[in-house]
């Protein structure tokens, strides 16, 4: 279980990162609501103490359990049907143990870690008809039942870390071009279904989300929150209007973004740190990925290589869609910034994540010396 580990092979370059844009997130979420900016410092804290456990338990010992983990999982976000709490029409939470968490931000690194082991273990026969039908129909399971809780953003990430997984882990070039050729116009046929007035392929609320991206003057209701978030961000200029400002003409200040420490926590950097501070941000979070994928070039087998990719996967994606919903690019989806936006369940979550990362890079692949007469 655990190992004796060089400390020259500890990444304090990822965690330096991750602990600096939290740090940014939690200066930011203390403007946006003040009210909260003590649990996520409370939440840094735990989320440090997970990831330095975490980072010296020998992560091949880790993937015995791994079916195991998927039962968890699925228990888990079963739960959440029988006694979850719910929000806004949504029912994502649950208590056990008097600890409130979100059931389908933990699924995301539970099923990194069991993807990495189900497709090293397939490596082989990966490219098989039987392999790849029962790879979509265990992820099918918990995917459908994170889309009922409802939250269909959450579902697609969590969908586009699979097929990143997969492909990684050495999907035929063949088989993608087949999956291309028939996706691409299916996708185009579903998104004009769902553009129909009497469409039942999305509620009414995803539906409205999607129509107010498209036409917002027509939509307003439901697209004032993007068009809000964009003002904000494009009134912060370069510098920014300072964090905790008190200028009247402060879009955050005049309460026009609901939930500003949360999905639209992008919107008040740009505003408060203006460009400058967006782009640290950015840049933190590009650092991060790299540094993950960079562990994984070293990684001495395929779930090692496959989980670090798995996080890069998981921070790349949720950044890149939480800033494109921000800025008005992306309709309305509702996810986190991933180490920036308050939620205690994604912020450990993501530092457990990073505690496996740590520990696969204290066990790098050895090269063999070869001598040449």
């Amino acid at each position: 279980m655990f190992k004796r580990y060089s400390i020259k092979n500890y990444n304090f370059k990822l965690i330096l990162f991750a602990v600096l844009q939290t740090i940014i997130g939690i200066l930011v979420i203390g403007s946006a609501k003040d009210s909260v900016q003590g649990k996520q410092i409370a939440g840094l804290i735990l989320g440090l103490a997970v990831m330095i456990v975490v980072s010296f338990i020998d992560y091949s010992y880790i993937m015995k359990f791994s079916w195991i983990i998927y039962f968890i999982n699925l228990t888990l976000l079963a739960l959440v049907f029988v006694i979850g709490k719910t929000t806004g029409g949504a029912t994502r939470w649950i208590t056990i143990a008097g600890i409130q968490f979100q059931p389908s931000e933990l699924s995301k690194i539970l099923l990194i870690l069991f993807f990495a082991y189900f497709f090293m273990q397939h490596q082989s026969n990966l490219n098989t008809l039987r392999i790849l039908i029962l790879s979509f129909a265990l992820v099918g399971v918990p995917l459908l039942m994170i889309k009922k809780q409802p939250d269909l953003s959450t579902t697609i990430v969590t969908a586009l870390i699979f097929i990143a997984l997969l492909f990684i882990a050495g999907l035929s070039y063949k088989i993608v071009l087949v999956v291309l050729a028939v996706s691409v116009p299916s996708a185009l046929i579903f998104i004009y279904l769902v553009l129909q007035p009497d469409q039942t392929i999305l509620d009414e609320y995803q539906y409205n989300r999607i129509m107010g991206w498209l036409y917002p003057e027509e939509y307003s209701d439901s697209a004032y929150q993007q068009q809000n978030s964009i003002m904000a961000i494009g009134s912060g200029q370069l510098w920014g209007k300072g964090l905790n400002n008190s200028q009247i003409t402060s879009v955050k200040n005049g309460n026009f973004i609901s939930e500003p420490q949360t999905d639209f926590i992008f919107a008040v950097l740009g505003e408060e740190l203006g460009f400058v501070g967006a782009c640290v941000v950015i840049g933190l979070m590009f650092f991060i990925v790299i540094e993950c994928i960079l562990t994984a070039r070293k990684a001495k087998d395929t779930a090692g290589r496959l989980i670090c990719c798995g996080m890069a996967a998981l921070i790349g994606f949720q950044s890149f869609v939480n800033i494109c919903v921000a800025t008005g690019i992306m309709p309305n989806t509702g996810l986190p910034l991933p180490f920036v936006s308050y939620g205690l369940t994604s912020l450990v979550s993501l530092y457990m994540g990073l505690g496996v990362v740590l520990n696969i890079g204290l066990q790098p692949k050895k090269f063999k010396m070869t001598s040449e007469f």
